[in-house]
């Protein structure tokens, strides 16, 4: 089954992701924590401002698609919540940890280049470089995960989205998509433009025929 996640489900299921890694010890989330992380005003975008009953009922969603499941106890009576989005028993869904760390940035803020997923990410995976970065993202891409977008004018690097919206973004066609219309193009350009001179080597010789 797909997985398509609203603007609010992906900030929280990123925000899970990110806290898993970025503090362990504060894993899983109570309610009020994952309202402050969905909240915040660094490594967000958009900046929200999401009530804990908006977070709640977003929460309520997302254990109906069993992407998140309440965990108990922990030395503490409140009610904890933990993802069950990837890398679990429950799903088929598995990253390696530059894979993961790339889909919980773009959860968190979107679309992205690789030079700004190199940076965001370097509190959850490591990447040498920015080719490091671009050979994930053409793993990610062959597994239908992540798309690349049109580039932007002016920007000399392309941006990368993930495909677990439920928008499916205009993305930049296969080479194979993109060769094939611009031959096809190209051949109908051509034959017009035979059809033309041989139009006007018709009439220059009506021309020439008429003065003799």
């Amino acid at each position: 089954m797909a997985i398509e996640l609203t603007n609010h489900e992906a900030r929280v299921i990123g925000c899970l992701l990110e806290k898993e890694v970025t503090t362990p010890e504060q894993y899983p989330l109570t309610l009020n924590s994952l309202t402050t992380a969905a909240n915040q005003k660094s490594n967000r975008d958009p900046v929200l401002s999401l009530t804990e009953a908006e977070v709640l009922d977003t929460v309520e969603l997302l254990k109906g698609k069993r992407l998140i499941s309440d965990v108990e106890g922990f030395g503490s009576r409140v009610t904890k919540y933990q993802h069950r989005f990837c890398n679990t028993e429950f799903g088929s869904l598995q990253f390696s940890e530059q894979e993961k760390g790339i889909i919980c940035v773009m959860l968190l803020r979107g679309p992205q280049t690789p030079g700004e997923l190199r940076t965001r990410t370097n509190r959850l995976c490591e990447f040498s470089d920015v080719r490091d970065v671009e050979s994930v993202l053409a793993k990610m891409i062959e597994k239908g995960h992540i798309a690349q977008l049109p580039r932007e004018p002016g920007k000399r690097e392309s941006r990368y989205v993930h495909l677990f919206g439920s928008e499916t973004p205009e993305v930049v066609a296969e080479p194979s998509v993109v060769s094939s219309a611009a031959d096809t193009g190209l051949t109908a350009r051509v034959e017009a433009l035979e059809a033309e001179v041989a139009e006007l080597k018709e009439l220059v010789n009506e021309l020439l025929g008429n003065n003799q």
